[in-house]
């Protein structure tokens, strides 16, 4: 290794040996020529006495896409010397995180994430930091943020069959250089594999969904206004059924007709016009204790796909998903238990 990823090893070791419980110790191991290429060997000690063999593997950008290739090296194998593997980085992304502990791979980053799990001496240790790349200029150019990347998402995730570069850039009005670099980084990300020819040949939706709505939360999705309905939801829908609004409902009153938790306490519209839905729905501004939340989008896709039920408007689940993953209260967990839901019944949603 050379003098970087030496220094990058080091400070993984520093923050083990902070992590560790009381009476454990990390040590260096002596070089091994006959040992395999790849890290950096140490023991971890338990107070016992006992002792595992760890390596460490200094990787100062790390990607989905690579941490896959990473894990598949069968140098880095445990059953090849029962050591565990653990990729040391100055900050490792959530996608890179999920992709190595389930390779059985654990982890250290200086800002804060951490994962490691010995069979002999017991130990499980995790802990969480920073889900954002603190330092700026090693933030990727691209994200899921913006409209253009939502058309694709939702295209990508109501397809049951995978479209290509062409078909996407058609079905959403956008060019397709534009597809094709986003397409380009999912496939970076792991959320979607492509062919010897480069068509995309499968998508991870459920992951999909979820960086989504990590980059374009619901409040980023357009202007938002709080209100209040003091008679309850059931008045607003009563009223939203005769009125002449264009009107799609999502959050939990969307996702309670698919997989209820509990009754629904807040409603999300996405309307045409703020101003004209609240008058015409008689709602009272409120900045707080509101129940109502009129979305007025920077997008109309975000009306893409919605269902007709008893003369209400419902949008479609995979929009329904991700802003329940971003709203208040408890919509992240009505967003998980949708996403189960799809996942048992993706032949009623995916066309």
């Amino acid at each position: 290794m050379n003098m970087r990823d030496n220094n990058l090893v080091r400070l993984g070791m520093a923050e083990i040996a902070r992590r560790l419980p009381p009476g454990w110790s990390v040590d260096n191991l002596p070089h091994d020529r006959t040992s395999p290429p790849f890290g950096h060997q140490v023991s971890i000690a338990g107070p016992d006495g006992r002792r595992s063999l760890v390596r460490l593997v200094a990787k100062r950008n790390l990607d989905p896409r690579r941490a896959m290739d990473l894990t598949r090296e069968p140098q880095l194998d445990p059953s090849r010397d029962a050591a565990l593997t653990v990729v040391i980085s100055p900050y490792l992304s959530p996608g890179v995180r999920d992709r190595l502990s389930r390779s059985g791979f654990g982890y250290v980053d200086l800002a804060g994430n951490s994962r490691l799990v010995l069979t002999d001496p017991g130990l499980y240790l995790e802990t969480s930091g920073a889900d954002r790349n603190p330092d700026p200029s090693e933030r990727p150019t691209r994200s899921l943020r913006g409209p253009k990347a939502g058309r694709i998402v939702r295209t990508l995730c109501d397809l049951r069959e995978p479209p290509g570069i062409r078909e996407i850039a058609s079905r959403t009005s956008l060019d397709a250089g534009y597809a094709s670099r986003i397409v380009a980084l999912l496939e970076r990300e792991t959320l979607v594999e492509r062919g010897p020819r480069g068509r995309i040949s499968k998508v991870d939706w459920e992951r999909l969904l979820r960086r989504w709505a990590q980059d374009a939360p619901l409040e980023n999705r357009g202007d938002i206004a709080s209100y209040l309905e003091p008679r309850g939801l059931s008045a607003s829908l009563e009223r939203l059924t005769s009125s002449s609004l264009r009107c799609v409902i999502t959050g939990s009153l969307a996702a309670s007709r698919l997989a209820p938790i509990a009754p629904p306490r807040l409603a999300i519209l996405y309307v045409e016009s703020i101003d004209r839905a609240a008058q015409e729905l008689s709602l009272r501004p409120a900045e707080t204790g509101g129940n109502v939340l009129l979305l007025l989008p920077n997008d109309a896709w975000a009306f893409e796909g919605a269902k007709e039920e008893e003369g209400l408007l419902y949008a479609a689940p995979s929009q329904v998903a991700a802003d329940l993953l971003t709203s208040p209260g408890r919509g992240p967990a009505e967003g998980e238990e949708l996403i189960r839901w799809m996942a048992e019944n993706q032949e009623k949603w995916r066309g």
